[in-house]
C-alpha cells in the first residue's frame, strides 16, 4: 500500500475483490477503506472510533438515537461502541471510512461483526 490513494484506485481494487469494501491505507491504529455498500450496509458499533468522509450519494445516517441527512463531502464521526448505521441512502453511495486510535475498553454487548480480525477485541 502507497501513501497516496485515489478514489478511483480504491474503486479498482473494489471492482477486482467483489467486495464493499477496499482497504488502501493502514498505519499504526489508523486505517483507511473505501466503502460502497450497493444497497445495504448492516453496522454496529465497533471498538475503535470511525471516520466517515462522503465520497459520493445522499442518505440518511442514525446515531445514538438521531438522524441526519448526508451528503458529498460531509464528514460523519461515530465513536467506538455507539450504535449507529446508514438507514437510507442512494445507490450510488460511496465513502472513505477512515478506523483510527487504540482499541476501546469493550462496552458491555459489544461485538465485531464477522469478518472485523484487523480490530480485534482486547
Amino acid at each position: 500500500m502507497t501513501w497516496l490513494q485515489s478514489v478511483a484506485a480504491a474503486e479498482a481494487a473494489l471492482s477486482a475483490s467483489g467486495k464493499t469494501l477496499a482497504g488502501v491505507l493502514r498505519h499504526g491504529t489508523m486505517s483507511v477503506e473505501l466503502h460502497a455498500p450497493g444497497g445495504h450496509a448492516p453496522q454496529q458499533p465497533h471498538s475503535q472510533d470511525e471516520l466517515y468522509v462522503v465520497v459520493s450519494g445522499r442518505g440518511t445516517f442514525f446515531k445514538g438515537g438521531e438522524r441526519r441527512p448526508f451528503g458529498p463531502g460531509e464528514v460523519i464521526f461515530a465513536e467506538a461502541g455507539i450504535e449507529y448505521r446508514f438507514e437510507t441512502f442512494s445507490d450510488d453511495f460511496k465513502t472513505w471510512v477512515i478506523f483510527g486510535g487504540p482499541t476501546a475498553a469493550r462496552p458491555p454487548g459489544l461485538t465485531l461483526r464477522p469478518g472485523c480480525r484487523r480490530r480485534p477485541l482486547p
